[in-house]
């Protein structure tokens, strides 16, 4: 008998969710991007969302509280807990066209006679899933776009204040070009010469402090990217304009409104990616660890048909270190483009970053790949293409 039952075969584990749904989980290594979920959560982050769903709270309680909190750890006055980073651009220009005067907020996105030009360099007017000039507009700004896309100076801006300015805005990204444009110092110069505040998106960035410091009046971050939270984002500056931020949820910001689980979920996110970073010292060692790791997977990769496979840095200038794969479209039997389709119409699907497919190369950003997974991306790739042929 005891035989018998050692010699039963292990059940199969239940469906999950997504798979009751006909979803399979991705491979993302794509990085920590929204269109694939964000951020993969710590346990940390999963316990705080559940204690924040098995009870109530005063929201508007929550929401200065977490601000206090989230504060301390990004080294500005105040924090706004918002959906993501781009409502956080929508309230914190709302923020600054109606203050917190009840009837100009509940009157956006008409801006009334309220100053509402944002003025921002063009190669800045990017769009990251949606048009930030959008999000403009969603605050009852209308964005005012400066110089040429790849040669922006400062007395662009300048040339371009008026009456009617209510802001310049500064667009951290790999989606902004990086060449010819102003950096953040002349635009928050510009700014205090000319009494405009300067809004920084800076959603994607590692370390809030840097940037929190350097002058801009609000800067907006993602909560589920580099920060490792749940969709969410935070807006960071002085506490009179947060708390205008945040006055913004009784108008334009009622359909952005954040869920406590959440605000406590990015709460906790924050203060481990504080205790990660150490005061900065983390990220550095981070940059080195995910460069040894995609060095060694270069060398693998590197053997497979039709790709020559190197180390690139991240090219925002964040602490990160992919694979960069240069795809030949006649060793490799397809183009760049062709072997992102066929990798994420796979099962399971693999997303690698394909934001430069066009001009051949693809990458592999190991932040959200497990080692695990990491090895089933070697194989899907080594199935699609096969080895090398020897010289």
């Amino acid at each position: 008998m005891t035989d018998s039952l050692s010699s039963s075969p292990t059940p199969a584990p239940p469906p999950s969710l997504y798979e009751e749904l006909g979803l399979a989980p991705a491979l993302n290594g794509n990085g920590k991007m929204t269109a694939l979920g964000g951020s993969r959560l710590s346990d940390g982050v999963i316990a705080a969302m559940a204690e924040a769903a098995r009870s109530h709270v005063v929201m508007d309680e929550l929401l200065v509280a977490a601000g206090r909190d989230l504060a301390a750890a990004t080294g500005s006055q105040d924090v706004c807990p918002t959906t993501g980073a781009a409502s956080g651009i929508a309230l914190a220009v709302a923020a600054l066209i109606a203050g917190e005067d009840l009837t100009r907020i509940e009157a956006l996105p008409d801006p009334g006679g309220r100053p509402h030009e944002v003025v921002l360099p063009k190669g800045h007017a990017v769009h990251f899933g949606a048009p930030v000039r959008q999000m403009i507009a969603l605050g009852g700004g209308r964005p005012v776009e400066v110089g040429s896309a790849n040669k922006v100076r400062a007395a662009h801006l300048a040339g371009a204040i008026g009456e009617r300015t209510a802001a310049l805005l500064y667009v951290q990204s790999h989606h902004a070009v990086h060449k010819g444009m102003p950096s953040l110092a002349e635009v928050v110069a510009v700014g205090r010469e000319y009494g405009v505040p300067v809004i920084v998106d800076a959603a994607a960035e590692e370390d809030p402090r840097a940037w929190t410091s350097t002058g801009a009046d609000l800067v907006v971050f993602s909560g589920g990217k580099a920060l490792g939270g749940p969709a969410s984002g935070l807006v960071c500056g002085s506490a009179a304009l947060v708390a205008a931020c945040r006055a913004q949820y009784a108008g334009v910001g009622r359909p952005m409104k954040v869920g406590k689980e959440t605000v406590l979920g990015l709460v906790r996110a924050v203060r481990e990616h504080a205790a990660r970073s150490d005061g900065g010292q983390d990220h550095h060692k981070g940059q080195g660890v995910h460069h040894d790791r995609m060095a060694r997977l270069a060398a693998r990769l590197d053997t497979l048909a039709g790709i020559t496979a190197r180390v690139v840095p991240d090219e925002a200038g964040r602490d990160i270190h992919r694979a960069q794969l240069l795809v030949d479209p006649v060793r490799a039997g397809r183009d760049a483009t062709g072997l992102a389709a066929e990798l994420a119409a796979g099962s399971p699907p693999v997303f690698l970053r394909d934001h430069h497919a066009g001009s051949g190369r693809l990458a592999v950003d190991p932040r959200c790949l497990t080692p695990d997974e990491e090895e089933a991306v070697v194989r899907r790739l080594t199935e699609l293409l096969g080895a090398a042929p020897p010289n």
